[in-house]
């Protein structure tokens, strides 16, 4: 069951960020209404292409505008984002435009993925079960962030609400496909992590000398497709990792 929005008088809020930057924000905590929100929101900011407005980003519930003070003024600014903010049901609202589904193949478990076992059984679940379950699932890129190109996916159901280990693993590899709270992280770089590391890809997702860096956007969708190690071994030349990828229809 997705999470309900923040419905109080309290959002959507903005708030200065700085001398030159605005956030609004759409709830407190992670939900799917309040992600779409951010990401819409974002995605009209760059349409309507407004004057001093030189910068956009979005998180998991808010979106980030940073402006020119010295051509665009904060009151200016803030009673045009009040104003665009009464101008529809940003909860609602269509999410952004371009975005692609992309299908990844994954290795789950084995000595690759070492924590699958004791993500399974937080979840209730067997290992083959948990499997199936994370596989079939198609998550949202949520925002990019941590490191280059790093995306957020979710929202899992609610099985997968657990937590984050007490104890860092060490290092993970980049590719690793981890997860807790009902979101997963692919990681783009090696790191240590409290994340539950389940599956490992041979995905790039920075790719720096590439005309756009970061493989996956705000917004795309993602199947992590069961396969072997061989397999994936042999996957590993593409920077794409195997990885296929279409219009979100």
């Amino acid at each position: 069951m997705t999470q309900a929005a923040d419905t109080t008088d309290a959002f959507p809020t903005i708030r200065t960020a700085g001398v030159d930057g605005l956030l609004v924000s759409f709830g407190s905590r992670l939900s799917e209404p309040a992600n779409r929100a951010a990401l819409a929101f974002r995605a009209e900011i760059e349409r309507a292409g407004w004057d001093g407005v030189e910068e956009t980003a979005s998180s998991l519930v808010s979106a980030f505008l940073r402006f020119d003070p010295l051509h665009l003024g904060h009151a200016v600014l803030r009673a045009r984002i009040e104003q665009l903010l009464q101008s529809r049901d940003w909860y609602a609202a269509d999410l952004p435009e371009g975005r692609r589904f992309w299908r990844i193949p994954t290795v789950f478990g084995t000595d690759l993925a070492p924590q699958l076992g004791q993500a399974a059984e937080a979840a209730g679940m067997r290992e083959d079960a948990a499997i199936r379950a994370l596989s079939e699932a198609r998550v949202r890129v949520q925002t990019i962030g941590f490191a280059p190109g790093q995306p957020y996916l979710g929202e899992l159901p609610e099985a997968w609400d657990i937590p984050r280990q007490s104890q860092l693993t060490g290092r993970i590899p980049v590719g690793a496909l981890c997860l807790a709270i009902r979101q997963m992280v692919l990681f783009s770089v090696s790191t240590p992590t409290g994340w539950q590391h389940v599956g490992q890809t041979a995905i790039r997702l920075f790719q720096p000398e590439a005309e756009e860096p970061f493989l996956l956007r705000p917004g795309d969708e993602v199947q992590f497709v069961p396969t072997g190690p061989e397999a994936l071994e042999g996957m590993r030349k593409d920077p794409r990792g195997g990885a296929e990828s279409e219009p979100v229809q």
